[in-house]
Formats: C-alpha cells, structure tokens, sequence
C-alpha cells in the first residue's frame, strides 16, 4: 500500500511551510526519514518532546493515508483539531470512533476514498470491527502510527488488552510500515512493546533523554493538604494547572473547594457524562477555567503547551504514570512545576486495591509502588533518580536546583561502609530476595518471611540494628543508582549483585548519600518554593497582556483554544520581534503561512499601532473557606428533619447519639444549611427558656457554651439544652 515518496523533498522547508517552525526538535527528522523509508520505526520521546510531528508531517507529505491508533476520544479531537488549523481543507484530518453517527462516518470514508484525508484517528476498539477492517483494506495507507504505546504492556501504567491485538489486526489489513509511539516506557515495557508488535529483529528505535530540564520537581508532607494547593495556586494567579487525585470523590471534593476560595477549577472523571468532560476540557483548552482536578482519566496526549504546574495530591501508583502527568506541564519549555504530596497512607490505601486481583498482577503493582516510595523518600537528586528507573544514567550536577533535594540538600555521610554490609548480604542470599526482606535481615525483624528462611540465623541478622529501616532502604536504593545493585523487574524486584558491586566489594570508595526524608509524622507547613522556570517571562508585558487578550478573543470567535491560534512562546516572540506585516510575522516561530494568513490581520494591525503609539524602535497564609458537606448522613439528617421526625429516632437510625447527632447538625447549619428543629424544641423546652437563650445569642460576643453557661446559669439549662436552641438560632437569624 505504501508508495515511494520522493526522498529529495526538503523537511525543514515543509516543517516550516506546513507548522511554522525553523529547525526540527531532536531526532524528529531522522525518525520522519526513517518511516518514509518504509522502516517500522520505535519512538520514545518524552511528553513535550514532539512525537505528535514525527507521524503528522510524513502524513501530510505521503500519497494516502496514515492510521493513527489513540486510545482517547478527547485526544483524537484534539489533536484533529490542532491539524485542521495548519492544513487547508477541513478532510485533512478525521477521527473514526463511537462518538460520530451515521451521516459523519459517511462523511469521513468519503474524504477518505477521495484522498482529501491525510491523517484518520481511530481507536484500537474500533480496528476490532470487521466493517472497518474492511473499510481499510481498499484505500491507500501510508502508514500505521500507534500512539500511546506503552498500553501494550502488562508492565505499562496504563494497560490496555484490546491493544495487544493490534499487530494481527494490521496484518489483517495489509503490509504497511508502523511506527509505535510512547512518553514513558522503562526497559522491561520496551521489550513487551517490541515484542507484541513484532519490531524485535527490523525495527528502528529512537530513544531521546527522558530529562526535561525545565521542569522542577518537588515532593511534600501531607499536611494541610488543600490550604496547601490553595496557597500556591494563588501565588501563581491566572497560569494553567493540573491537579490528580485518585478517586472521583476526592476530585469533586476538592474542585468545589478551590471555587470557592475564588480559583476557576473545573472536575473531570470517567464518572461525568462524556458531554461534560468535553465540555470541562474544552474550557480549560479555552482558558475559561485555569485549573482542572482531575483523575488519570484526564490528560493523555493533551496538547496544552501552557500548562505551568502539575498538582498530585496523592502519589500514583507508579513512576511511568508520575512521569508521565508531570510532563504534562511545560510542554512549550517554559516554566513547570511538579509539586506532589506524599503520605505513605496512601500507599497503604493502594496496596489495599492491590488485594482482590490475582497474584503476578499483585506483584507487578507492588514492585511498581515500591518504585514510587522510593522516588518519594529519597534525597538524592530526584531527576537522577527518576531517570535511573527509565534506564538512562545522569549527572545530578546537571539539575542546576530543578528539585528540591538540589536546591535544598541534606547533609551527607559516607556510606562505603554500609553499602558493602548490603553488598554481602544480597550476594549471601543468592540474589532471591527484594529489598525489604534485606532491611529485615540486616535490622533484626523476626517476621514470618525471615523465620521461615531460617535468615534469623544468619550471622548477617540484626548486624545493622543500630540504625534505622529508613536509613539501610536508602543505602540500598543508592547501590542500585549507582549500578552495584540490580533489581530484576522478572522477578519482580528481586535484588543481585552486578558485576560493578563484585568490584567494589574488593576495592571501595567513597560514595556520599544523604538519609532519605522521614514522612511519618510530618511537622508545620512547608515554606512554599517558587520555581525559577524557562520562558514565560515577555520583552514587552503590556503589549503581550494585549496580544494574549485579542487571541482569546480571536479563540472564541472560531470556538478553539487560544493556544491553537498563537502558543504562549509565539507571542513572547511578537513582543520581541514586532512584526507589523504578515510577511514578518510568518518568521515568528510557530506561525507559519497558514496562520498568519487566517489570523494575523488583526494581531499585526495591533503590533503597527502598539510600536506607532509607543515610538518603539523595532530591530499567603489564607483562611480556606470549606464547602458544606454532602455525605448521605448529612442528607438523611435534613430530610428526617424535614419529615419532622424526633431526633431520638433520628440518631438511633443512624446508631448515633444525640450529642454527636448535635455535632452533625452543627455541621450543617454552619455551613448555611436552615434546620428547622422547632417542632422537637417545643415539645421538650419551654418556650420561655428557648427566648431567653435565643435573647442572650442576639446581643452575646460569642457562641461559647462555657461563656453561655457562667452567663445564664440556670439549672434547666443544661449543655444539651443549650446546644439545640443555638442550632435554632444558627438557622433562623444567621442562615
């Protein structure tokens, strides 16, 4: 199907011409060659490092078609979208899957069969069907570009069965070249990859560095979690923000919270109706809202360059899945931010998930989670560290303070000693055990894993006993950093000796480690750090607060994001550049022909008049107000209430009694509720009590009950007493 492209087309000259940029990013125009070549081709490049352009130029400039595999409905959109604004004809792009009707899909084997479309989207769901498996066998593919790669394996974060059968179903359709396409894939998920889709013995791979030098790493304590988020978000006023959590309820929750306390949040979670999440992603994508809070459900392969900071208020539940969100942010080289909260609670919660499924699938979540506490506690230099896990070996002077244990560093100890005690342990031990069992052995726990090995009988039992698990967790966690250590991912994180620890065990030196951070009884709040981003910082602020206006303004006008018009870095450049001719302004970076053609009249007319005008010479603590909380008890309370039911029945339906019954009614009416309780107050207090309480709470300076109790000092007016009369109070005059 695959026919021959002329090999003397000039790329730069069509990235230029087509996207507006002067130079390719990386290896993208040596894995473009590759591909038009007709090579199956192996892609791994970080999120921001733009795979999108390495199957979206070939496309555009192959006779037919390219399939592009996406797993997300929102991420077909998006990305058809973003090609239909660079290309000239509205066909040049569309998605096939179960959102379209009858008439759309008609449309779209239409402009396909006519060759007006250079680029179809579809789900691998949706390549499971016979009539579009039919469908493909009689038009001219290109090429086969699977996205999000990673999904193929079992290892990967984001596992995905239907995507373990797309070689057949390519084979199916014919021979054609594939490129696979994935963010985060650590050796043992490269393997899985190339193996299921038959790439092991002829195809190309190319690896970039999985190090974004423009983002900053940081983790936290969990503590005061929400006023946390709360004030760094409002340090960083007006720029876009992701923030993750891992259930639903926790995501609404926290959502509602941040609007209140006057943040744009929107939720977004696989439990709203795929009209709202549109809609939700929509205006994020559109700057109608600055924050989402979201599940993982949200995110993947959306292209929001802009996005300055990346929020998990739990750790994931692995490190492909914590790279990959985090990458999310920056993706334009500006600054961003990766601040996440971690409690090893949570942890424990997602191990508990980890029960009801069957054993390999336990281990490989263990060994995963394993991995993220590790990157969580650890002092070394956290690049370095989530580097090492992606195979890929890094010098942590090269950080320049991107992470907090750089720019913030503990004290440091030489470890030779130890590490050689874990050196002869792991290699008495015969390489079988992972690193828990080892701090077990070496710190002297006599549990049933230890016993039943008959290692409480080792002479290396309790040898190390003086110091701490945390202490021994580190030492092991910098041996396999620095290669005298290896965890085999097979086995699921067994640790062995490599050849490297034989040789320091006969010669060490010195290696400097600093104690990983000790999160079980986190103190104080964190003194929130800024970090010093790339970009983002404009020549000119006014006249690109002026230019980011009008493209909002233009955005809505064509109901697209505003990024789709002009990226955040194309407008730094106009305030740098001035251009007042479109001719000038298809030099500006990101521009392009296309562009400047359908949008630039009017930013050029602003730029002429801005230099006319000017002369220019061209070349927190916070209080965090709560929302009211809707559990089902609450529900049930202010319905009983509302059915006029005696509180007595009320609390024993829900096994409570009356005093904490009471304190769930405070709750509400605090929070703004109205409880009318006056038919069970003048049924068991006088009325004459309940006005004079309720006198003494119009003029008194406080709700104190001790305050009230010295002052009123009446023996039928108990704590009890008191208490419903001011919920009365609460509800009448105050809400």
């Amino acid at each position: 199907m695959l026919e021959a492209v002329d090999m003397s087309i000039d790329l730069a000259g069509q990235l230029q011409k087509v996207f507006g940029f002067s130079s390719f990013k990386g290896e993208q125009e040596a894995i473009i060659k590759n591909i038009l070549d007709g090579n199956d081709t192996f892609v791994i490049m970080p999120t921001g490092g733009g795979k999108s352009m390495c199957y979206q130029l070939p496309a555009l400039i192959s006779e037919g078609t390219a399939i592009i595999v996406s797993p997300l409905i929102a991420l077909m959109k998006n990305q058809v979208d973003s090609i239909r604004n660079y290309g000239g004809e509205y066909g040049i792009a569309h998605f096939l899957n179960s959102s379209l009707n009858k008439a759309e899909i008609t449309r779209v084997k239409e402009d396909v069969t006519n060759g007006v479309t250079k680029l179809l989207y579809v789900a691998p769901e949706s390549l499971t069907k016979e009539e579009n498996v039919q469908f493909l066998r009689e038009i001219n593919i290109s090429f086969f570009a699977i996205d999000e790669a990673h999904c193929i394996s079992e290892w990967g974060h984001d596992f995905r069965p239907e995507y373990r059968r797309l070689r057949s179903i390519i084979e199916a359709i014919g021979t054609v070249p594939i490129m696979a396409l994935t963010a985060t894939a650590t050796p043992k998920v490269q393997q899985d990859i190339m193996k299921n889709l038959n790439m092991v013995n002829n195809a190309t791979l190319f690896k970039s560095s999985f190090n974004r030098g423009n983002l900053y790493y940081e983790v936290r304590p969990k503590k005061d979690v929400v006023k946390e988020i709360i004030r760094f978000i409002k340090q960083h006023q007006g720029k876009s923000g992701i923030i993750y959590c891992l259930s639903r309820k926790k995501v609404e929750e926290l959502a509602e919270t941040l609007n209140v306390n006057g943040i744009k949040a929107l939720p977004y979670h696989a439990g709203l109706d795929a009209s709202t999440r549109a809609s939700h992603q929509d205006k994020f994508l559109m700057e109608d809202a600055d924050v989402i809070v979201a599940t993982i459900a949200f995110g993947m392969g959306i292209d929001k360059p802009d996005v300055r900071f990346v929020i998990h208020h739990e750790m994931p539940k692995s490190l492909e899945g914590y790279y990959q969100e985090t990458g999310r942010a920056g993706r334009d080289g500006g600054e961003g931010i990766c601040l996440s909260f971690y409690s090893y609670d949570d942890i424990q919660k997602l191990e508990k998930f980890l029960k009801n499924k069957h054993v390999a699938e336990q281990e490989i979540g263990q060994q995963l989670l394993s991995e993220t506490v590790g990157y969580a506690e650890t002092s070394m230099c956290r690049r370095k560290y989530l580097l090492h896990y992606f195979g890929e070996e890094y010098d942590d002077s090269g950080c320049s303070n991107m992470c907090d244990n750089c720019k913030n560093p503990r004290k440091k100890f030489d470890a030779s000693e130890d590490i050689c005690q874990i050196l002869e342990i792991v290699d008495n031990l015969k390489g079988k055990f992972k690193d828990k069992h080892i701090v077990n052995v070496i710190t002297g726990v006599e549990n049933s894993a230890v016993k039943s090995y008959k290692h409480d009988q080792s002479k290396y039992f309790g040898i190390g006993d003086e110091k701490s698990a945390l202490h021994w967790s580190s030492v092991i966690r910098q041996a396999v950093v620095n290669g005298l250590l290896d965890k085999e991912i097979e086995n699921y994180g067994t640790l062995h000796m490599t050849e490297a620890g034989k040789n320091y065990l006969k010669s060490p030196f010195e290696i400097m480690i600093a104690e990983d951070h000790d999160y079980s009884d986190a103190e104080g709040d964190d003194e929130i750090i800024t970090a010093g981003g790339q970009g983002g910082a404009s020549a000119d602020e006014l006249l690109f607060g002026m230019l980011k206006d009008l493209t909002k303004k233009i955005a809505k006008k064509h109901n697209m994001p505003p990024y789709v018009i002009f990226q955040e870095q194309s407008l730094i450049d106009m305030t740098i550049q001035y251009p007042i001719t479109l001719d000038e302004l298809k030099q500006i970076a990101g521009v392009g022909s296309g562009k400047a053609e359908k949008y630039g009249k009017e930013v050029v007319a602003m730029i002429a008049s801005y230099v006319e005008e000017n002369e220019i010479d061209r070349p927190v603590n916070m209080v965090v107000k709560s929302v009211v909380n809707k559990s089902t008890q609450k529900v049930h309370i202010i319905q009983s209430v509302d059915r006029k039911l005696a509180l007595d029945d009320i609390a024993g339906a829900k096994g409570l009694t009356i005093g904490a019954l009471i304190e769930e009614m405070e709750a509400i009416v605090y929070s703004g509720t109205k409880l009318d309780i006056r038919y069970y107050l003048n049924d068991t207090i006088d009325d004459e009590i309940q006005e004079e309480i309720i006198d003494y709470f119009k003029q008194a300076e406080t709700d104190s009950m001790t305050v009230a109790l010295e002052e009123l000092g009446d023996d039928e007016i108990d704590e009890t007493v008191l208490r419903l009369v001011r919920l009365r109070f609460i509800s009448e005059y105050a809400n």
